[in-house]
């Protein structure tokens, strides 16, 4: 979660990152923001060994959600989600390792309580040495 998020500090300018515990409140002016989502994860023991050089991969799925209000077109939610899913799309970065990115959908279920909401899942797998 840290280098995900380290990840978007650096190169995501578009609009704000909001922790997945506040995601209700989105930013004060209403304007669109980011939040993310772990929603499956696993860890397997893939050496055994010495104490210290056993690896342990983490796999899961990073949720990208993007949120705006109601009525302002797709147009720019599916541009950003693009652009996000770039930034993850077969990169390694600070020991993680991601995959494929997948598209956003559009249906009924975007719509939630006044606002839009588009979503991408990217798969990932992280190596532990303990």
């Amino acid at each position: 979660m840290d280098a995900v998020e380290a990840r978007l500090a650096e190169l995501w300018m578009l609009c704000a990152v909001v922790p997945d515990d506040t995601t209700g409140q989105g930013p004060a002016d209403g304007s669109p923001y980011l939040t993310l989502e772990y929603p499956v994860a696993r860890e397997e023991q893939i050496t055994v060994g010495a104490p210290g050089f056993n690896v342990f991969r983490e796999t899961g799925v990073i949720r990208l959600v993007l949120v705006q209000d109601t009525g302002t077109g797709t147009r720019q939610p599916i541009s950003w989600m693009d652009s996000l899913r770039a930034l993850f799309r077969g990169k390694q970065f600070a020991g993680v390792t991601t995959f494929a990115a997948s598209p956003a959908i559009i249906d009924p279920t975007n719509y939630t309580g006044g606002k839009f909401k588009v979503s991408a899942a990217v798969v990932y797998y992280y190596d532990l040495f303990a």
